[in-house]
């Protein structure tokens, strides 16, 4: 079962997120005829070239998408049936072991397919998205409904309580057992023909969901000219000149709509007319009631979520989906959350008191709305805490901070990157640039990673990081293709990409993500699966290393002199670590619970608009603030089901995190104790699903992770026990 890769996919793809697809290795007969078609079809074709072999992104076209993919669902029916009815008695090797065999042609043309859908989208493509969903999710059906399949899975699973394989086999064939299981293998066969039935719906309104997002990210641009530029820095005024002139409006500039530039538009811009503008445009996306609306297709979502679950006999979806998460259930998720709300919305009304006092003194007859809060949270930084956050920005270099990352890579993970020269590796894009991780040590090589940092057309909003090729060892050591993928604004040839403290913090944030891939030592594909609210636990983690003394000396340098960054500016940096907190934890947590509760809900007869109002209301959400993904352009949740209940795992894993950063912080060399940093690595890094998650944190911690240490970083009160 390639949970890793096919699921790392199928988030991408916008399909469901519970997909599996397995096979076993190709016969001789379908090897031929997989070469035979390759030499038509780059997408099919084993990967060549250095390291192991890498995609051959330079031959990517959009009409081979389709072909390819057909022929890889076909050669995978064909596996899985040799492993179906297989006559031999079903044990660990010939079932298990061959279905972590599988995929290797479906791997390498869901590796390009991700590309198209992620990062290179265009109308063609998305055609052959639409097209593809419905007969993707048969396939899926076709495997996961396999009833010879599933019992030599369940045989083995029977057997293996009996006599104990070794623990990494243990986990791979409870992880495989458990996953068909919920997935409907054991309904009868009509409960089975509608399950797979709504599977197929939902698959293309996945696609149609993410599409309508993107389709408002590309049509509503907002053009300045150069009267309207009161409040932008040099550079950013530069970077949106070029976007202009990307789009063909040279002489203006353009504010696209994406987080990246609608974010420092809000933050800087004197021009509040233009601000409320550029913040509807954003907060409308998939909410305009026209063709690219997204709130029928949510209340459709969420109607055939509840009907799948219910024929697996459970009351709704979230109770289903986080029975195999670290909260075990929907009530342990929302006592958490709750346990949080009340300091950050009590934390939301001081920090607006703050801003409206600064508007009033400035004579502006005006009572704080959404599209003044960055703009105005900004002026109290700077009159709290005489902190400036472009000052700030002049010294935070997106190359600069890379080599800080290569650096903590090194002393925590004793990784080495090197640049891989400018065609060697094939890229998809001239802006992706790719490096080669080694030890530091032996030299041994672990694998490429390929960052991709810049907003384009086609391309969707936000930063992520996925893998190509994941670490196994069990057939052969694989070794690992990763990448970043971010939306920074470009700039004007020559100029520097200068970047927010927020956003540098979520660059470390993926690289988290990627460190993850690179460091796992698992044998079995499977294990390198994640549980969804642990897996941001190790990337939340490495955001801790951006404010350590040995970056913040070395790496954040002024983009002019060249000098670091004075004491001072860091000191106020530190004095100001909690400003904001209501801001940041009120726009997380309200999408978080308004997932939560929107799969709590008899879908029946939802109105999406209503529900998300009422539901507010009901929070007492400060009107100031929005949430940070409003329901009809939240694609975490319903561009697919990796997120779906869960993204409330961002605040669980924060939890992690924070207590997880108090072991560094009390260690004789803080950051950068080699005894803590190897725990790190030894038991929440290595071992990605080889282990429950809550063990793994005990062996790193001693004990399990309290809630105490979040509070403190965000400058709430502790709650007493």
């Amino acid at each position: 079962m390639k949970i890793n890769n096919t699921l790392k996919s199928l988030s991408m793809l916008a399909l469901t997120a519970t997909v599996l697809f397995y096979s076993c290795k190709n016969t001789e007969e379908e090897k031929t005829m997989d070469n035979n078609k390759s030499t038509q079809n780059a997408l099919l074709a084993e990967w060549e070239g250095p390291f192991d072999g890498v995609p051959a992104f330079d031959k990517m076209k959009v009409e081979d998408v389709k072909p390819a993919l057909e022929k890889a669902m076909e050669l995978n029916l064909k596996e899985i049936e040799a492993i179906a009815n297989n006559e031999a008695p079903p044990t660990f090797e010939n079932t298990i072991v061959a279905m972590e065999k599988s995929g290797k042609t479906l791997d390498r043309v869901f590796t390009y397919y991700g590309i198209y859908s992620s990062n290179i989208s265009s109308p063609e493509f998305r055609k052959v998205q639409q097209e593809m969903a419905p007969k993707l999710s048969e396939f899926q059906s076709k495997i996961s409904q396999n009833e010879q399949l599933f019992q030599r899975i369940k045989t083995v699973y029977e057997a293996s309580k009996e006599k104990e394989l070794a623990p990494d086999q243990q986990r791979v064939v409870q992880l495989i057992y458990e996953e068909f299981a919920m997935n409907g293998a054991e309904l009868n066969t009509e409960k089975k023909k509608r399950y797979a039935a709504i599977n197929k719906e939902l698959s293309e309104l996945y696609t149609n969901f993410s599409n309508n997002v993107l389709a408002d990210e590309e049509g509503y641009v907002t053009y300045l000219n150069k009267d309207q530029l009161s409040g932008l820095s040099e550079p950013l005024i530069k970077a949106y000149a070029k976007a202009a002139a990307d789009r063909g409006k040279e002489g203006q500039y353009a504010v696209t709509n994406t987080r990246s530039s609608m974010d420092p538009f809000l933050t800087y811009s004197d021009e509040r007319a233009l601000r409320e503008k550029v913040w509807k445009n954003y907060y409308s996306r998939g909410d305009n009631n026209d063709e690219h609306d997204n709130k029928e297709i949510i209340a459709k979502i969420l109607q055939l979520r509840k009907e799948r679950v219910g024929l697996l006999g459970y009351d709704n979806y979230a109770e289903w989906r986080l029975q195999n998460r670290m909260a075990k259930t929907p009530e342990n998720a929302l006592q958490l959350m709750n346990a949080v709300w009340p300091a950050a919305i009590a934390r939301v009304e001081e920090e607006v008191a703050d801003m409206q006092a600064i508007a009033d003194a400035e004579g502006k007859d005006i009572i704080i709305e959404p599209w003044d809060y960055r703009y105005y949270a900004e002026k109290v930084r700077k009159k709290k805490y005489d902190l400036d956050s472009d000052e700030v920005k002049a010294y935070l270099q997106l190359d600069k901070l890379r080599e800080a990352m290569f650096f903590v890579a090194g002393e925590l993970f004793n990784y080495n990157f090197a640049t891989v020269a400018k065609g060697t590796v094939p890229v998809f894009h001239p802006d992706v640039n790719v490096w080669e991780v080694t030890d530091k040590d032996s030299g041994e090589h672990i694998g490429l990673w390929y960052l991709d940092p810049f907003a384009r057309q086609g391309k969707r909003s936000g930063a992520w990081a996925t893998t190509y090729r994941s670490h196994t060892t069990f057939n052969g050591k694989e070794t690992v293709l990763a990448s970043n993928n971010s939306n920074f604004v470009k700039p004007a040839p020559g100029e520097p990409v200068l970047v927010s403290w927020d956003d540098a913090e979520t660059f470390f944030h993926e690289f988290g993500h990627a460190l993850h891939f690179f460091s796992s030592e698992v044998k079995y594909p499977t294990l390198n699966s994640g549980v969804r609210d642990y897996t941001e636990f190790q990337s939340q983690l490495l955001e801790r290393w951006l404010s350590t003394d040995p970056v913040i000396n070395n790496y954040l340098v002024h983009y002019e002199t060249g000098k670091p960054m004075p004491k001072e500016l860091v000191q106020k940096i530190k004095n100001a670590a909690t400003f904001n907190q209501g801001f940041a934890t009120t726009e997380y947590l309200a999408s978080a619970m308004m997932d939560m509760k929107l799969h709590l809900a008899d879908p029946d007869t939802i109105d999406v608009a209503n529900f998300e109002k009422e539901t507010l209301a009901s929070l007492h959400m400060p009107k100031e603030l929005v949430m940070r993904h409003r329901t009809p352009q939240f694609g975490h949740v319903f561009s697919g089901e990796g997120y779906a209940t869960a993204y409330y795992g961002y605040m669980w894993a924060d939890v992690l995190t924070s207590d997880a950063a108090e072991a560094f912080a009390e260690a004789p060399d803080g950051f950068y104790d080699k005894v803590v940093a190897a725990k790190l690595v030894n038991y929440l890094f290595a071992p990605r699903n080889a282990m429950d998650p809550a063990e793994a944190y005990r062996k790193f911690r001693g004990r399990d992770a309290k809630i105490d240490a979040l509070m403190r970083d965000r400058g709430f009160p502790v709650p007493q026990n």
